[in-house]
């Protein structure tokens, strides 16, 4: 037997030993003696009390051996103790070779959930660093006027308060009518007549660029709210493709042809600012696929079972070749030139709608533009809202 063998009268005296048992201890003159000092305290012990009794040795070259005691007990005497050793020093490398690889793919997996923490960082700043010329542009443009129509306005104040201060002067002279063609010429001069007209319309336009610049602040924080805020919610999707849509318009406004098909859609559970980060990734997609110029149409609905809803976002592009359809979510592709793109949009898209249980479809065909189709449950089964 490869297994050491050692057999031993019920109150522990040593009777034989195989070769394999004797190669355990060095060559002395009394090697029973030896192989029963190997034996942990109180093994046999154990093995009279209950039978048997297993557990593992080791032994001082390095071998781990697994040693088991089987106590059998004869009527009327004290029985005998079967000891067996078995070598079990390769399957215990084995297993530490397999705890030492497990903890090193512990350690690459942390690495590597830490390096997918900054290339989502990472892309999120490029899509802000992309938004932000947009976005000060779209600011800029009512905060101009607004500027413009405040410097006119200052102007049109101290003519107003020049001709009003000459009112006061005929009001206190004694013949106030005497001042009348004084005051006709300053109005002349003034051109009040004009002020009067375009006072109220300098005024408007003002209001307006303020309540532009509001509504693009309030898209920005709808944008971006949860990202204060992990919970799920529920959320108006519609909402959160119009915010989107208002933040991205000026990537879009001079080339795209917008088109809304909004259908009823209820409240979903989800995270909204991930969300809108999947619509901002596929219409702005959609945006570079547009040449010169094209439409994109946004259509929602919901499916005939009514527990989904669903989200189309579709280009009048160039289209995607059939041969490239299958990797556009794999991370880092892009058919962008080298430079202009990350190749992660479309690949945190998928995730973050995987993310809530939903599918990301597109259907496309080179030369006739591309449709994404976003699936979504209405209620995600075992979470609750905030």
């Amino acid at each position: 037997m490869d297994d050491g063998v050692l057999l031993c009268r019920g109150n522990g005296r040593p009777l034989h030993a195989n070769s394999a048992a004797r190669a355990l201890v060095p060559e002395t003159g009394n090697a029973l003696a030896a192989l029963v000092a190997l034996l942990p305290a109180g093994a046999m012990g154990a093995s009279r009390i209950t039978g048997r009794w297993n557990g593992d040795l080791a032994l001082t070259d390095g071998r781990i051996l697994q040693v088991r005691a089987y106590h059998h007990r004869h009527p009327g005497d004290e029985g005998y103790l079967l000891i067996v050793f078995h070598d079990i020093s390769e399957a215990h490398a084995r297993q530490q070779e397999l705890q030492r690889r497990h903890a090193q793919l512990r350690q690459t997996l942390v690495r590597l959930a830490g390096t997918q923490e900054q290339l989502l960082q990472s892309e999120k700043m490029a899509s802000i660093g992309q938004l932000a010329a947009g976005v000060a542009h779209e600011i800029n443009n009512p905060i101009g006027y607004v500027h413009s129509n405040l410097g006119s306005l200052q102007e049109y104040l101290h003519s107003l308060f020049a001709l009003i201060e000459m009112y006061e002067r005929a009001l206190r002279a004694p013949d106030p009518k005497a001042l009348l063609p004084e005051i006709d010429d300053m109005r002349a001069r003034f051109d009040i007549d004009f002020i009067s007209g375009d006072l109220p319309q300098l005024m408007a336009e003002s209001r307006e660029g303020i309540e532009r610049v509001t509504q693009i602040v309030r898209n920005l924080k709808d944008f971006s709210y949860s990202g204060r805020d992990d919970s799920w919610k529920l959320a108006d999707l519609h909402a959160g493709l119009d915010s989107t849509i208002n933040i991205i318009w000026n990537e879009l406004k001079y080339k795209v042809t917008l088109e809304k098909r909004y259908g009823k859609l209820p409240l979903v559970q989800c995270l909204p600012s991930e969300l809108n980060q999947v619509f901002m990734n596929i219409l702005l997609n959609a945006g570079h696929a547009i040449a010169e110029r094209g439409k994109i149409t946004v259509t929602t609905g919901t499916s005939t079972d009514a527990d989904e809803v669903w989200i189309e976002i579709e280009d009048t592009g160039g289209g995607i070749p059939e041969d490239i359809q299958q990797r556009i979510f794999d991370p880092f592709f892009t058919t962008k030139p080298v430079g202009s793109g990350t190749g992660l949009g479309l690949s945190i898209s998928y995730g973050i709608v995987k993310k809530h249980n939903g599918q990301i479809e597109v259907r496309s065909k080179a030369g006739e533009g591309s449709c994404f189709r976003i699936t979504l449950p209405i209620r995600q089964h075992g979470r609750s809202e905030a």
